[in-house]
C-alpha cells in the first residue's frame, strides 16, 4: 500500500498527503531556486526529517530503557552545494531534557545517530550533530 500521494499545484508548490491519516505537508521551491519560499522546500523536509527521526528514535529508546527523557528540541541548518545542486551538509543541535546517567547519554546519542533517516542519507551528506543534555527534575 502506498504511503503518500503528492500533487503538483502550480508556482512550484506540491501538496503531500499521508494516506493513513490524511495529514498534509505543503512544499514550495526556495527563493534561491526559482520559488516563493512560502513553505518548507523538499530539501528542507529532508533535513528536518533527520531531526524528527532522531528525536523519535531517542524517545523510543528512552521508553524501552526506562530513561527519564521529558522533552527534546532540534535546531536544523541545511547547507546546499551548487554543482550538482544538492544537500551537502545538515547541522543539527539537539537539546534533550530529562534525568540522565552518563550511560543514558551515550545510549540516547547513539540511538539518535543511528536512526533510519540518518542511515538512509547518502554518505556524501555530512551530518554534523551536537547533543546537549539538560538536567531537569522529575515531572
Amino acid at each position: 500500500m502506498a504511503t503518500s500521494k503528492v500533487i503538483y499545484q502550480d508556482k512550484l508548490r506540491t501538496v503531500c498527503e499521508h494516506l493513513d491519516s490524511g495529514a498534509k505537508i505543503i512544499t514550495d521551491a526556495p527563493k534561491d531556486n526559482n520559488g516563493e519560499g512560502k513553505s518548507f522546500s523538499p530539501t528542507d523536509c529532508l533535513a528536518t526529517s533527520l531531526a524528527s527521526c532522531m528525536l523519535t528514535i531517542i524517545g523510543i529508546r528512552a521508553k524501552k530503557g526506562n530513561i527519564e527523557f521529558y522533552s527534546g528540541t532540534a535546531e536544523v541548518t541545511k547547507h546546499m552545494a551548487n554543482e550538482p545542486r544538492m544537500v551537502s551538509a545538515i547541522d543539527i543541535k539537539l537539546e534533550l531534557e530529562g534525568i540522565f546517567s552518563e550511560t543514558d547519554k551515550v545510549v540516547l546519542e547513539k540511538a539518535g545517530r543511528n536512526c533510519p533517516v540518518a542511515l538512509s542519507l547518502h554518505p556524501g551528506i555530512k551530518q554534523n550533530i551536537s547533543v546537549i543534555f539538560k538536567e531537569k527534575q522529575a515531572q
